[in-house]
């Protein structure tokens, strides 16, 4: 398995991304990957139908993309082959997918209040899944707006802490990595290198999260310019982390094609012997 391809972050139409769970199996094989790893925000809605669609040859890696936060800025924990029916966690969980739709709700409710020709309705039947940020950001493209996702995502509209920015439950990241741990999940740090995207938390933090028990750092990725990924590698090596890389696939919303960053083999064995709470399908 030493040249397999494997993509560790992936998003479906179950929580922000555009491609339906059945679909982004089939892209994938199509893609020449050999396993995925499905992390829609907070929710496990897409495994089912990404499971029963999914072609022979292709691994799939059940997991999330779970909101935290650490001294007042976000971050994202990916979380590996947990147990779905683990109720503290699925409890955090749902709590989460709850209250990104209230930020959603606030967001069009402040856009409405200024004139800007969105509606709750418009954005609703534009989520397949859970309705978040992006639904509203798309609503905004919809209505000629804005011209692109791209543009709804700064602060004249909705980015961060932005004009029309919203705010949801924030988890604490130790908590939460010891809820997936509990679950018999294993956690990597999504993008934690991601400067463009907001607030970036300090070295302190992931050495918290690493003895928290944190199983890596996701270092190859889009929005991680160079010196960036050398940073971060010698912080995973400073505290004994695995280091992934992935494409952060989001279908139309992004132009990040699948497979275009990459875990290597090793490590995501590594990954697989410390997860117990699922399996590898």
């Amino acid at each position: 398995m030493s040249r397999a391809r494997i993509d560790l972050h992936t998003h479906t139409t179950a929580s922000d991304g555009t491609t339906p769970p059945e679909v982004l199996v089939r892209e994938a094989a199509e893609a020449g990957l050999d396993a995925i790893a499905l992390t829609d925000h907070d929710t496990v809605a897409g495994w089912d139908r990404a499971a029963d669609a999914l072609p022979p040859g292709l691994s799939l890696v059940r997991g999330a993309e779970i909101s935290c936060a650490r001294n007042g800025i976000s971050l994202h924990l990916l979380a590996y082959l947990f147990d779905p029916t683990s109720t503290p966690l699925m409890d955090r969980m749902t709590e989460l997918r709850e209250s990104r739709v209230r930020r959603a709700e606030q967001m069009v409710r402040m856009l409405v209040a200024d004139g800007v020709p969105v509606s709750w309705e418009q954005v609703r039947e534009l989520a397949d899944g859970t309705v978040g940020r992006p639904h509203v950001a798309q609503a905004l493209v919809e209505s000629g707006v804005v011209s692109s996702v791209a543009e709804a995502f700064t602060p004249e509209w909705i980015g961060s802490h932005g004009r029309y920015w919203g705010h949801r439950l924030e988890i604490d990241v130790v908590e939460m990595i010891g809820l997936v741990r509990d679950a018999g999940g294993v956690t990597v740090f999504a993008h934690p290198g991601a400067a463009a995207r907001g607030r970036v938390v300090g070295d302190a933090v992931i050495a918290d999260m690493a003895a928290a028990g944190l199983a890596g750092l996701e270092v190859d990725h889009p929005d991680h310019p160079p010196e960036t990924r050398a940073r971060l590698r010698g912080l995973a090596a400073q505290h004994s982390l695995l280091v992934t890389g992935a494409s952060d696939f989001h279908g139309r919303n992004k132009t990040v094609r699948l497979g275009e960053h990459l875990t290597s083999s090793d490590v995501f064995e590594e990954l697989l012997s410390g997860a117990s709470g699922s399996v590898v399908l």
